[in-house]
């Protein structure tokens, strides 16, 4: 038997700060929160300001622009292109970690969003992981979901970036039947796991089963400015920030530039904002339910005494709007208007594609920094 621990490593997508229960969050969280009851808070760990920069780094220990991944590949400029440290994808100069543990005896796994290159070659089982199951862009619809263009439309540019690619060493098996073979294996058995576990939730589209989205229902009415404060009341009292801390001004827009026609009510304008982010918090309250099955099975299994935990969030609370022109482009309103339903009463579903949109980050971001995405670890 091995006396080196195992690793589980979870990354949560556009997770905020305040978001779990254990950092003064309203969404239950049981699973992680008691992770941060036998483990320890971070409250000044620093991530990068967006997705794929701080994987890049995660998986390398170093620089993103030294991994390759000096901005996301989907959102670099021209002048970026063909540059060094801006390659897109986690470059052949840097030592990944899971090539690093593979080669110290750990046996290595993944399941969940890689966003690390999407071509042969720069894979998960490329760069070192013995069993991976992965979700190779930044973001897709959670359900599957494609729609069907007429003739002469085509997907926006950004809608390129998003296909539901996966990837899988050689069939789709989830995370929990990766441990299963290495128990049934003598070999893999006596060897530590490095497992890693990046979640592409709760990152946009919002979606979620509609039993699970009544559960929220009605509890951010109060809007962004309120739930901000109750959430810094409840970080003041924990003691993870300090007791002095004041609140910025609330400057974004609170609601979607998509719904501002007079052919909604004054109530339904009001309601889109609330409508998702009870969705968002359906989609936190399931991972949580979903890292609880891992730690449960590694309690099961007599392995989680001798595994660190490290769970964390890739950057902070996401604030896009989809909507929003001229940024993501003069067709976006009217693609979505065409091909999705965002309706009050459709949000969440599969054929919708909505995010939270700005109003959201301010009852969310206590830190004022949009890269505290550290969050917590236990033994």
């Amino acid at each position: 038997m091995t006396t080196r621990p195992n690793i589980l490593v979870i990354v949560a997508d556009y997770l905020g700060f305040s978001d779990v229960g254990a950092f003064g969050g309203e969404i239950e969280t049981p699973h992680l929160d008691r992770l941060a009851a036998e483990g320890l808070r971070f409250t000044d760990f620093h991530a990068a300001s967006a997705c794929s920069p701080t994987r890049s780094m995660l998986m390398s220990g170093t620089d993103h622009h030294i991994a390759g991944i000096g901005k996301m590949a989907e959102a670099k400029a021209e002048f970026h292109r063909n540059k060094p440290g801006y390659e897109g994808f986690l470059n052949d100069t840097v030592a990944p970690l899971p090539g690093l543990l593979r080669d110290a005896g750990y046996f290595t796994m993944m399941a969940g969003k890689w966003h690390l290159g999407s071509e042969s070659g720069q894979f998960p089982c490329d760069r070192g992981f013995e069993k991976s199951f992965a979700l190779l862009p930044g973001a897709a619809n959670h359900y599957g979901y494609e729609t069907q263009l007429e003739p002469g439309d085509e997907l926006l540019g950004w809608m390129k970036h998003c296909p539901s690619l996966y990837v899988e060493d050689d069939r789709r098996v989830p995370l929990l039947q990766y441990f299963g073979e290495r128990a049934a294996s003598k070999h893999d058995r006596d060897r530590p796991f490095f497992a890693y576990l990046p979640f592409a939730a709760p990152h946009w589209p919002l979606q979620a089963p509609d039993a699970n989205i009544l559960k929220y229902r009605g509890i951010y009415d109060t809007g962004p400015a309120a739930l901000r404060e109750r959430r810094l009341q409840n970080l003041k009292k924990m003691g993870l920030v300090a007791a002095d801390v004041l609140p910025h001004e609330v400057v974004a827009f609170g609601g979607s530039a998509s719904h501002r026609s007079g052919s909604l009510s004054r109530w339904t304008i009001k309601r889109i904002p609330p409508a998702r982010w009870e969705v968002y918090a359906v989609m936190v309250d399931r991972m949580d339910e979903q890292i609880g099955r891992v730690i449960c099975y590694l309690e099961d299994t007599g392995e989680l005494e001798r595994t660190v935990v490290l769970f964390m969030s890739d950057n902070g609370a996401e604030g896009v709007m989809l909507e929003a022109v001229p940024v993501m482009g003069d067709n976006t309103v009217a693609h979505l208007d065409k091909y999705y339903d965002n309706s009050v009463d459709n949000i969440g579903h599969k054929n919708s594609l909505a995010a939270e949109d700005c109003g959201a980050v301010d009852g969310k971001q206590f830190s004022f920094r949009s890269h505290l995405g550290g969050h917590l670890a236990a033994v």
